[in-house]
């Protein structure tokens, strides 16, 4: 069978991934839709979140990296009450308090997100894709192999609560590169005192990128022409211009 090719097409896309659907599914998707002959994004987004997903084409795939070094923005609905392995809701549940559960005042949550801005540390989940011995974290994890990780620095630049129904919270994220916002919910969880783990996440901004600019798959896949929605190399923010970085 003969390698589908597709054309030389230099360009960033910016994408609305939707829910239980992975980042590289939706990355083909569209790659196929404007029949690019290269394609690449800029970060990985669990299936269950939503969110900004910036694919590069062509040439542009040299933002990548940089693009993986800018700052994020994420909405995040955290539950109350119960804590997983994975931080998610696609863990297993290692804490309950069940009827013993009560629900933290609104005042209460806002002083201990107060807590998380600026310059702190987090253990890298045992199910993320880290690195160890060549193999990802999440391989040692279906094992049942607990591996030791240092804890790391990341900043938090901006932590708000949006929304508080007694048993969810849900909380504005401005964060540096390597936040992991599971293991972020996990901790605000144990500092309440109450458990928590993450059950919705959307990606909002990367650097100078915004979701309110991106395309749903389904809005691309109903366009005449879906090439017309690359933005050209040479109208990118300057620090991700091509010119700049080649």
């Amino acid at each position: 069978m003969r390698k589908r090719r597709g054309q030389i097409i230099d360009g960033v896309v910016l994408i609305d991934k939707p829910v239980d659907c992975s980042s590289n599914h939706v990355l083909q998707r569209v790659k196929r839709l404007i029949d690019a002959q290269k394609a690449g994004h800029t970060g990985t987004l669990d299936p269950f979140a939503t969110g900004l997903l910036i694919c590069c084409l062509g040439k542009a795939t040299k933002i990548a990296t940089r693009m993986l070094d800018a700052d994020k923005q994420y909405v995040a609905t955290l539950k109350f009450g119960q804590e997983t392995d994975s931080g998610d809701l696609t863990g297993v549940t290692v804490a309950d308090l069940g009827a013993d559960y009560v629900a933290p005042d609104r005042d209460v949550i806002k002083t201990a997100l107060k807590q998380f801005v600026g310059t702190i540390e987090q253990v890298p989940p045992m199910t993320s894709a880290l690195k160890h011995k060549g193999k990802p974290m999440y391989h040692y994890a279906r094992q049942g192999i607990e591996i030791e990780r240092p804890p790391r620095q990341v900043v938090i630049h901006d932590l708000r609560l949006l929304e508080y129904d007694g048993a969810t919270a849900t909380i504005s994220v401005d964060c540096s590169k390597g936040t992991y916002v599971r293991t972020l919910a996990q901790d605000i969880g144990r500092v309440l005192g109450v458990y928590a783990h993450l059950v919705a996440l959307k990606r909002t901004r990367i650097g100078p990128f915004l979701l309110a600019d991106a395309w749903s798959v389904s809005s691309l896949e109903a366009l005449d022409d879906a090439q017309r929605v690359v933005l050209a190399t040479d109208m990118l923010p300057e620090p991700y211009r091509l010119e700049v970085i080649s």
